[in-house]
């Protein structure tokens, strides 16, 4: 246990420092490009173990929100919808729990449950944190198209970036 507290800890650090001072940079304006930003802070709500307890993952998701937040001058906007998703991350493992359950120590990434299961998890719940975030960000449905642009491109940057972390950062 103490060794997965520990990297829950380094996770939480470099994922807000890569989130802070790598991607907040990395930004586009021309045409629909515009509409692409590079969330990974999600990643860490997404790998924290399955057993954990959800009170617990919807604390350090609002710490983890609150900080992004702090960075980006958003005041809540980045907390909610990283709560949200917390919120809703057990539902998404009831859905695609496999037949032989879930370990006590398992961490949800493509080397313990499969690079399917994993990307399926990873999609639902990355797309679901982005629609809400971008929907709190606008706080109108009259924005409706920007609101899906930006859900839809972000969601493909984010998606692939992650998957790269995943891939460059995999245990073996």
């Amino acid at each position: 246990m103490n060794k997965i507290l520990t990297t829950q800890i380094w996770r939480f650090f470099l994922v807000l420092l890569a989130q802070v001072l790598i991607f907040k940079q990395i930004q586009f304006s021309e045409g629909a490009l515009k509409y692409i930003h590079i969330f990974i802070y999600p990643l860490f709500t997404l790998l924290l173990p399955i057993k954990l307890q959800n009170s617990l993952v919807l604390i350090l998701s609002f710490i983890m929100g609150l900080l992004v937040d702090w960075f980006y001058d958003s005041p809540g906007v980045h907390a909610s919808a990283l709560v949200f998703t917390a919120y809703i991350r057990p539902l998404i493992f009831g859905i695609l729990e496999p037949y032989e359950g879930y370990n006590i120590n398992d961490v949800p990434n493509f080397n313990k449950l499969g690079f399917g299961w994993f990307s399926s998890y990873l999609s639902i719940l990355l797309f679901v944190h982005l629609f809400v975030y971008f929907s709190v960000e606008a706080f109108s449905f009259v924005f409706i198209f920007d609101i899906m642009m930006n859900t839809l491109l972000t969601f493909v940057g984010s998606f692939t970036v992650i998957l790269l972390i995943q891939f460059i950062f995999r245990s073996r």
